[in-house]
């Protein structure tokens, strides 16, 4: 691959991305990741990557391609490649309403049903997870659901995300203003620390968090998972084709025990993919119930 002096770089002009080009890293990155980019979203790769190979002092996408396939560095690239075309837009206690019918309809019958069979244990998985938002939201939930009782119980949030930097971010678990933006004050006060960084998660929260990678199209990393009570995946299929669509709904479906739930974001649908799991109608959105 033909590569351009650094001293050029602030000269060079963005390249365009041309139909082949677009096919090529399309095909890949669906491939990869089973994410796909529809042609009208050309300009998306464009956009965000367009900087991305001034910075690698790459002249075309076809380098970029080359360079995703072949290079030394390809690895850590790939991880730069999913942060971007990936939105990570997210914040605590998103979509209130939605949690308030999962907390209130579907975890408290799950959480009524563990401590009839006398085994308080809860598994729950964010598979999506972004920078920790939501699975944090649930460990605090859980603790104002729960008080000083939830020492009896032996809860994993398993939270898994395709981006490392996301997974780092959230690892370090400190905010800012705008991640807090939905959360109640009181929460605030309760579940973090103000610091000179930021807001930071206090340790009672994220000691219920397993934080990891994940693409959602490994079979064999999905299989890996703990089989959950819970399964939260808000705002991800989004990004899949409806063949993807159909295997990463499968795949929950063998993750979840019997009984469980399947929360989607609450605008996604899954009525025209599968016919496994029973909508649940609530005030403030739908779930998605594995029969027993």
């Amino acid at each position: 691959m033909s590569l351009l002096s650094g001293s050029s770089l602030s000269l060079r002009k963005a390249p365009s991305i041309s139909d082949s080009e677009f096919e090529a890293l399309q095909k890949f990155i669906y491939d990869t990741t089973g994410i796909d980019i529809p042609l009208r979203r050309k300009y998306l790769l464009e956009n965000r990557l367009g900087k991305r190979l001034q910075e690698l002092n790459l002249p075309s996408f076809a380098d970029y391609y080359k360079y995703l396939r072949f290079a030394p560095g390809k690895a850590k690239e790939m991880d730069v490649l999913c942060e971007k075309i990936t939105t990570n837009e997210t914040s605590f206690w998103r979509d209130v309403k939605q949690l308030e019918a999962f907390r209130d309809h579907a975890l408290a019958e799950i959480m009524d049903g563990r401590q009839k069979v006398g085994d308080k244990s809860l598994n729950i998985w964010s598979a999506g997870c972004s920078s920790g938002e939501e699975p944090y939201t649930l460990a605090m939930m859980l603790h104002e659901l729960l008080r000083m009782t939830i020492i009896g119980w032996n809860i994993q949030i398993t939270a898994n995300d395709l981006s490392p930097a996301m997974v780092a971010k959230a690892r370090r678990a400190t905010y800012n203003d705008h991640a807090l933006r939905t959360t109640p004050e009181d929460i605030v006060q309760r579940y973090f620390t103000k610091e000179a960084t930021g807001y930071k998660v206090h340790p009672k929260v994220t000691k219920l968090v397993k934080l990891g990678l994940i693409n959602l199209n490994d079979a064999m990393a999905v299989k890996r998972v703990p089989r959950s009570h819970v399964i939260f995946c808000r705002n991800v299929i989004i990004y899949f084709d409806d063949a993807m669509k159909k295997k990463v709904l499968g795949a929950f479906y063998d993750n979840l025990l019997p009984g469980g739930y399947l929360v989607l974001g609450h605008s996604e649908s899954i009525h025209k993919l599968s016919r496994a799991f029973r909508p649940v109608i609530k005030p403030g959105g739908i779930m998605y119930r594995k029969e027993e």
